[in-house]
């Protein structure tokens, strides 16, 4: 900035203490720090030019010690616990009131040091030779007259003196090297020895001078910046202190729905700007989700805990649909009967509602070696327990399986007939026929329901076990529109208690709904904007209990339920021993069929024996003849053709295969008319039966030279 000069970040911060905090930097040249997380204390720092920082606080961190003959630096921790000595300086102090400034100021440990002065001091009536050592003890000061050094003089033969010496006495003093020792906390404690150089005592690990600097950790805050930003002072970065011209910046904090759940309550309610809205593939379609886009302004009327029930269409030709229900929604519902498809549907089921009935949808054969019972439509059981059923192995009684099943009682039975005893009728009805069903059985049973009741929704999950099939019998009136009406059934899938913020927008302050905290993600800041009502005048709020969801948010919800649940169980397997005999019967069986077919094969061209019998009229025809070169050479005879006057020798036979369209000639009447009179009548037609025989002879002709 114009009129302000730029100085690197470790010098500015070098130059603060925590006294003097807040105070607000503008970057004036970006860095970005690109080395490990860790070595910046789990922080990735990055700066722009004209980003501001506000600085909080600083905490010394380390101390960095430059090597004045090669540049070289290394860190030490602040901790360290070696000891440093004063370099004297090669220049001369002019005054002693310089020498004295370029002191620790507050430390014991400072005095005594010593120093000299290269030409003669004279102190009123006491005059010291040059090149005399002078060790200063303490610094008087009286009121209204000048500072001056209480040093200490050695004389010879352990002779000794003390002298004062004012400030303002000028000559050539320079500084001898003490035995003075300093840590590093308390070099970085003062001004003015920060400025010396150093040197360890221990020189094996460097004899040569050093320049010792702070290395800060740097806590501040940037716009935007969720957590406090912690990053150490050695950054290469030039800053200007802009705290005056700044004061009344504003540094947005984002927040998460989660962090907003967890602002007090005087925080409500309060204007938000969204700062990223939610992914696009969110869990919910609700019809206020597209309006929480970036830079979009919300409404935070309060916080609190809701208990909520997810529903669930039934599976149909259209989409399967999922809503998010208030337990506050003003509707009656009815129950459904439940649909199960599967013995391990009813255990499920069972275990939540003890005492379920169902009754029996589609027939079911008997399998003894399965185990599976047979059921008739309409049979009505209840369910009593689980429990264990021997079974065969594989068709063998001596070996046997042991599987779970559910016993049930049949509570009532197809009748058997009016042949049956009345006692045993009696007998039957009285121990009610118990039936065990393996879990693994495939079936369809529906529900058996005793009531016709209408119930509010809290009242469902009060009285009965989830998951419950219910229809809407009156809507919520409080609702514009109920999506809940109109649908044949819906399953309640599950309860739970959630998190949310009651949110409405700045145009509809009054129309609010519920965002659940856990499902949503998103980040806003709380503004300074006023609300849209007059002040202590908030409006009256109508909430939307009914919010649809999509089938991710369903499975999600499936996945924390039911982390732990087993699978249903798998069919007995069945025995080797048994497979092996079966497959070898199946084998043999195979084996006798090819035989048969060889030795048929033998005999190829031969007609079947019903294939022989078809003739037109009671006399039989004689025997095929057999097949060329088992008995000899010659071909085989021809059976000779019945002599018709209607047939002319030379012409191929008509096609049997194609219908053929004959003129209505009064022959052709009369043989429609007759032809399926006796065959032994009076209009026995020569022609239809030659015609049938030559086809037949073709057909044995084609069988024996197959």
């Amino acid at each position: 900035m114009a009129g302000t000069t730029a100085l690197p970040l470790q010098q500015l911060i070098a130059s603060l203490d925590n006294s003097c905090l807040p105070k607000i930097l503008q970057v004036c040249s970006g860095v970005y720090f690109q080395g490990s997380i860790y070595e910046i204390s789990g922080s990735e720092v990055c700066f722009s030019t004209g980003d501001l920082i506000k600085v909080i606080s600083i905490e010394l961190l380390s101390v960095c010690c430059e090597d004045i003959s090669n540049n070289e630096k290394f860190e030490l921790p602040i901790s360290h616990t070696g000891l440093f000595k004063v370099v004297p300086e090669d220049m001369p102090y002019s005054t002693i009131e310089e020498m004295m400034s370029l002191r620790p100021v507050g430390l014991e440990s400072c005095l005594p040091f010593t120093f000299t002065s290269r030409s003669k001091i004279t102190i009123g009536n006491f005059t010291l030779g040059a090149g005399r050592a002078l060790t200063v003890l303490s610094i008087e000061q009286h009121e209204g007259e000048e500072d001056q050094l209480r040093c200490h003089i050695q004389g010879q033969q352990e002779a000794s003196a003390e002298v004062s010496i004012p400030f303002s006495l000028q000559g050539e003093f320079r500084e001898c090297e003490s035995e003075e020792r300093f840590t590093l906390r308390e070099i970085m404690s003062s001004p003015c020895l920060c400025s010396r150089r150093f040197r360890f005592i221990n020189t094996t690990k460097c004899d040569r001078p050093l320049v010792l600097s702070p290395i800060y950790q740097v806590h501040a805050i940037m716009n935007l910046r969720k957590n406090v930003l912690k990053f150490p002072s050695s950054l290469e970065v030039d800053v200007v202190d802009v705290t005056d011209v700044c004061k009344d910046a504003s540094f947005v904090t984002p927040l998460s729905l989660t962090e907003v759940h967890s602002q007090p309550d005087e925080s409500f309610p309060v204007v938000v700007e969204v700062l990223e809205g939610p992914e696009t593939r969110s869990l919910f379609k609700g019809s206020w989700l597209p309006e929480l886009s970036k830079s979009s302004h919300l409404i935070f009327h309060k916080t609190g805990t809701s208990a909520m029930i997810l529903l669930s269409s039934m599976k149909s030709r259209k989409a399967q649909q999922y809503f998010l229900v208030s337990q506050q929604y003003g509707g009656r519902f009815r129950r459904r009967p439940r649909e199960f498809n599967s013995v391990y549907e009813l255990y499920v089921a069972s275990i939540q509602a003890p005492g379920l009935k169902v009754s029996v949808t589609k027939n079911c054969e008997e399998d003894e070696e399965e185990g599976l019972p047979g059921l008739s439509v309409g049979e009505q059981l209840e369910v009593i327990r689980c429990e264990t059923m021997v079974l065969p192995c594989g068709g063998s009684k001596r070996e046997t399986q042991s599987v779970e099943a559910l016993l049930c009682q049949r509570l009532q039975e197809p009748d058997d007939g009016d042949d049956d005893d009345e006692e045993e009728e009696v007998k039957q009805e009285d121990e009610r026929d118990k039936v065990p069903l393996p879990l693994y059985m495939q079936g369809h049973f529906v529900e058996v329901l005793g009531d016709n009741k209408k119930y509010k929704l809290r009242d469902l999950g009060k009285e009965f076990t989830l998951p419950l099939d219910v229809k809407v019998v009156s809507r919520d009136t409080e609702l514009e529109t109920d999506p809940l009406v109109g649908f044949a059934c819906l399953r309640i899938e599950g309860a739970m208690l959630e998190p949310t913020i009651q949110v409405s927008f700045p145009h509809r302050p009054d129309h609010c709904f519920e965002i659940p905290t856990q499902w949503l993600s998103m980040s806003v800041y709380f503004t300074k904007d006023p609300l849209p009502w007059p002040c202590g005048q908030p409006p009256k709020c109508r909430v939307d209990r009914v919010t649809e969801v999509t089938d991710t948010f369903f499975y999600e919800f499936r996945k924390q339920g039911n982390s732990n649940a087993a699978p249903p169980p798998r069919p007995p397997k069945r025995n080797l021993s048994t497979s092996t005999s079966t497959k070898k019967s199946s084998k043999s069986s195979k084996k006798s069929s090819k035989a048969e077919k060889s030795k048929h094969g033998q005999g190829k061209g031969i007609p079947t024996k019903e294939l022989a019998n078809l003739t037109l009229n009671s006399k039989r025809r004689p025997p095929a003849p057999p097949p060329p070169g088992i008995f000899d050479e010659q071909p085989p005879p021809v059976v000779p053709r019945k002599q018709s006057v209607e047939m002319t020798t030379g012409k191929a036979l008509p096609n049997t295969y194609v219908e053929r369209q004959e003129p209505k000639t009064k022959v052709n009447q009369e043989r429609e008319c007759h032809v399926a009179a006796d065959v032994d009548s009076d209009h026995d037609y020569e022609t239809v039966d030659d015609s049938f025989v030559t086809m037949m002879k073709t057909a044995q002709e084609n069988v024996m030279y197959y």
